[in-house]
């Protein structure tokens, strides 16, 4: 770790916290949320999981090649009920 910087542990209330310089959020990408875990002795920070980033973008994609039909549209079975009184809103 060539560009390691110094920091100090701060109070922050009953926890205890670091400062990141702004160069290492902008680096980093680090948003409002982080994930912390320890390996070894060294504890590492990394932005927090986004598990639905890019979904948009990959359903537009989907959509733009005609791939975007349901998978089971053979298979479903409406009722009287279905047909008739069922409204999307």
């Amino acid at each position: 770790m060539s560009n390691a910087v110094k920091a100090r542990i701060i109070k922050m209330g009953n926890s205890r916290g670091v400062r990141i310089p702004k160069p290492i959020l902008e680096q980093l990408a680090l948003g409002e949320e982080v994930e912390l875990s320890v390996r070894g002795d060294q504890l590492v920070i990394r932005p927090g999981r986004q598990p639905r980033r890019g979904w948009e973008d990959q359903f537009q994609r989907m959509a733009e090649r005609g791939d975007d039909r349901l998978l089971d549209e053979e298979t479903v079975s409406t009722t009287k009920w279905d047909e008739d009184e069922w409204e999307w809103k």
